[in-house]
């Protein structure tokens, strides 16, 4: 710093002296926050004032608050850091949203080890979160260990549980402690974990009920046989690091080697599961990746129900108990008819595989995720009740069939997947599924395979900047 030579008052007599003085303000004592640098490093020194850090148990040191600076985006997916082990310095992520709807296992069937719930987080197929998950390897411990032990204690009363029940897997979801600790110092209506969603917790409540978390934050039980929202929860390594963001949900932490830039020329088959597409004309050109369950192509959906204006379209799934998705009930008439002429364009349609084969396997209460695409819950025999289709929607308990806001952003939707002879499975507004009559009208997500040649030519697959396609000639 200086004083231009050019500055010469007038009457300063030749001895006037210049001062600056710098006030640095900050919290006292607080260290520095951290921006880049691993993953527990940042989160301990940057959680904001809206957040806070506990450090009452010795085995998890928790953040919490109503709104901490905890966001991190990995493969494809919003998640909120809850807690770091001190022993190794792993962090224990949570997706934002719910991702799923699955029944958690059959009535009176509470434990989550061998459930159709953990069944779905650790699968390594094209059918389970893991499966769709990027390098998990490389950023996830595998050998996570997750406190399943029953608790009948009252959300607020929980204590630390008892190390009765542990499971070791690579994804697990929060235990109802976990969950009571992450808003200590305000609400649970306030903390930041309640998504204004219903969804699972991993803590049995007793023989018959499984603890769940309502939509105003506090908590709930309910038969396994219910099919509730799903948010995985996954330990990063030690060695995982943060390179850019600064936790906010519009500018979330983004971790070394999950960070890609110039995309431009790359497959879209090369992609993860959720990360975003500009897709379509209109109002409705947010898509999502769903995963790629055909061999070369990349099955997408619609990142929310279709709108007109502020309002979601409806359309009654078929006629009075006709419960199988096909090209000529009513939905698959729009969606492959008014939907494609309409709201995709010429240019986009072209993307689009011109044929794809839907399952139409039934899941009642208490049913394996499975059966909506395999004829048996352990086996892998495809179903025999399919359709043959170029648009369709997403199967119950499919990656993307769940609910990714909260209040009155959010809708009924249709599955293509029937619940009884009668019914057919939707999601509701508080990313549980329900079932209903194919003669009722609900709002719509289409879902289609794009070809194996469509390209990047644009964005980084995030909400904010997604992905711009083209199709490689």
């Amino acid at each position: 710093m200086y004083v231009d030579e050019a500055y010469n008052p007038q009457d300063d007599g030749g001895d006037l002296v210049f001062a600056i003085r710098i006030n640095v303000y900050g919290k006292s004592g607080d260290p520095m926050p951290k921006t880049t640098g691993p993953v527990a490093e940042v989160l301990l020194s940057s959680v904001g004032e809206n957040g806070a850090i506990n450090t009452s148990d010795p085995d998890q040191t928790f953040i919490t608050g109503e709104d901490p600076n905890n966001y991190i985006w990995y493969s494809g997916k919003l998640w909120r850091a809850v807690s770091i082990d001190p022993n190794d310095n792993s962090v224990k992520l949570v997706t934002q949203w719910n991702i799923s709807t699955i029944p958690y296992n059959p009535s009176n069937q509470t434990a989550f080890e061998g459930s159709y719930m953990e069944a779905w987080l650790n699968d390594t197929s094209v059918d389970g979160f893991l499966g769709n998950l990027r390098e998990p390897e490389k950023f996830i411990k595998m050998d996570s260990v997750w406190n399943a032990t029953m608790d009948a204690t009252a959300l607020g009363s929980i204590t630390k549980p008892s190390v009765t029940t542990m499971v070791t897997d690579a994804v697990g979801l929060l235990n109802m402690y976990e969950y009571h600790m992450s808003y200590s110092g305000t609400t649970a209506s306030s903390g930041y974990l309640n998504n204004g969603l219903k969804w699972w917790t991993l803590t049995p409540y007793s023989t018959s009920y499984v603890r769940s978390v309502s939509v105003s934050g506090y908590d709930a039980i309910a038969s396994p046989s219910n099919a509730y929202g799903v948010r995985p929860s996954i330990n990063l390594k030690s060695n995982v690091k943060i390179t850019s963001g600064d936790g906010s949900e519009n500018n979330p932490y983004r971790l070394e080697g999950d960070n890609d830039s110039n995309l431009n020329g790359t497959l879209l088959n090369t992609r993860y599961s959720g990360e975003y597409i500009t897709f379509g004309t209109g109002e409705n050109t947010l898509y999502r990746i769903v995963s790629h369950e055909t061999n070369g192509l990349t099955k997408i959906t619609s990142s929310e129900p279709l709108k007109s204006g502020r309002n979601f379209i409806t359309r009654v799934f078929g006629s009075n108990k006709n419960v199988n998705y096909s090209i000529s009930n009513t939905i698959g008439t729009y969606l492959n008819e008014g939907y494609l002429t309409y709201q995709v364009g010429d240019s986009y349609r072209n993307m689009i595989e011109p044929s794809t084969t839907w399952y139409l396997g039934t899941v009642g209460d208490g049913d394996s995720y499975r059966l909506a695409k395999y004829s048996s819950a352990t086996g892998n025999d495809l179903a025999t009740n399919t359709t043959t289709a170029q648009v369709g929607l997403l199967r119950l308990g499919e990656l993307m069939a769940g609910q990714f806001g909260g209040g009155s952003s959010n809708t009924y939707y249709w599955t293509l997947t029937p619940y009884n002879t009668s019914d057919v499975r939707f999601v509701n507004n508080i990313g549980a599924a329900d079932n209903d009559s194919p003669s009722n009208a609900h709002s719509v997500r289409p879902s289609f395979n794009l070809k194996s040649n469509v390209v990047i030519t644009g964005g980084s697959g995030t909400k904010s900047d997604p992905f711009v396609l083209a199709l490689n000639s």
